[in-house]
């Protein structure tokens, strides 16, 4: 076995050989993340305090995010599923281990998501961002400025409403509201439920202006749509924009959302993953996002939030609303196998 300094002389000696741009190649973070879900001055900070460039890429769904990691060409460091996902790519093996909790920042994580039920133990996941999907409106359109607080008014919207909506093109949460307001269980496996989902959602489509889950923030602050189905963050700054419009905590279920970092297996800078995960568990980072694009965040972070989000509907739901929380969850087969036949129905 070599001595030590001859080991150090030669990786010395390899390093020299090296030209630069290889040198540099392990400064650099691969980052996949939902699109307008990053402010990308805070990425500049991370550089300057780690020497680590970020280069971010964005997708639109979970569903674009598995369907680039199963076709195994996507060679990210960090990317960002939701809860509900976390299951099905640990069992197919898309994770690594990053074992959070052993992160030195992670004793800044909030009690109620230190040990989630889609990650016991936090093995492959840090937290990041929570939230809700509702309905956004501009009370300014609409006959007495004020909406009942139902699916009803998104899915059977008032005659002057129509051509004026649009719905999220991602087809789990369309189709979780529309279980939600049918009162059918969000992961059946019943060809009756997906039929009459799938009415429901066809007799909508007429009414809907379109479907998009791109510039939501900026086509509600334009007022393109007089109504969005939509999640909390995005309405709470298009109403920083517009102050007339106001947000629907549904009453016959609230579809939440925690979203999470996660290191594929195939990153080719896990450790640079791991050190921005830490850094983004500092108080001052996460509340930095949270300040940026109007999520709630999973840190202790409170002290370093701006006013302008504590007094909004949309960020701080009122707690009688608690009880209308549905968390998504981890459908089987079966009922993903549904609810593709669903979509392409309904999109085709």
């Amino acid at each position: 076995m070599p001595s030590r300094p001859l080991i150090a002389a030669s990786l010395l000696s390899l390093s020299l050989a090296l030209p630069a741009p290889a040198q540099e190649a392990e400064k650099v973070l691969y980052f996949y993340n939902w699109t307008d879900y990053y402010p990308v001055e805070l990425l500049a900070k991370f550089t300057d305090e780690t020497g680590i460039e970020v280069i971010l890429d964005g997708y639109d769904s979970n569903e674009t995010l598995l369907a680039k990691l199963q076709a195994g060409g996507a060679a990210y460091d960090v990317i960002v599923p939701s809860d509900y996902v976390v299951p099905g790519m640990i069992a197919d093996g898309h994770l690594m281990k990053i074992d959070a909790p052993g992160l030195s920042n992670f004793v800044h994580v909030k009690e109620a998501f230190a040990d989630p039920d889609f990650d016991p133990g936090r093995q492959y996941t840090a937290p990041y961002l929570w939230g809700t999907t509702g309905i956004a409106y501009d009370s300014a359109q609409v006959a007495g400025a004020e909406l009942e607080q139902s699916w009803k008014v998104f899915f059977e919207p008032q005659p002057e409403m129509e051509g004026k909506i649009a719905a999220l093109d991602i087809s789990s949460e369309l189709i979780l509201a529309a279980s939600l307001y049918l009162g059918i269980p969000q992961c059946t496996e019943s060809n009756d439920d997906a039929k009459r989902i799938l009415e429901l959602l066809e007799a909508q489509k007429t009414k809907l202006k379109l479907y998009s889950a791109d510039s939501t923030v900026d086509r509600m602050a334009s007022g393109e749509v007089a109504m969005h189905h939509l999640w909390n963050g995005a309405t709470a700054r298009a109403t920083a924009q517009r102050d007339t419009i106001r947000y629907i905590y549904p009453v016959e279920g609230t579809p939440m959302f925690r979203d999470n970092f996660a290191v594929p297996v195939t990153a080719p800078h896990p450790e640079n993953a791991k050190i921005f995960i830490n850094w983004m568990m500092a108080p001052e980072n996460a509340a930095a996002v949270s300040n940026a694009i109007a999520y709630a965040n999973a840190i202790k972070s409170d002290e370093f939030l701006s006013d302008q989000w504590r007094g909004m509907e949309a960020i701080n739901m009122p707690d009688a609303f608690s009880g209308r929380l549905v968390a998504t969850q981890d459908c089987g087969p079966a009922a993903r196998e549904l609810q593709d036949r669903i979509w392409t129905r309904l999109k085709g």
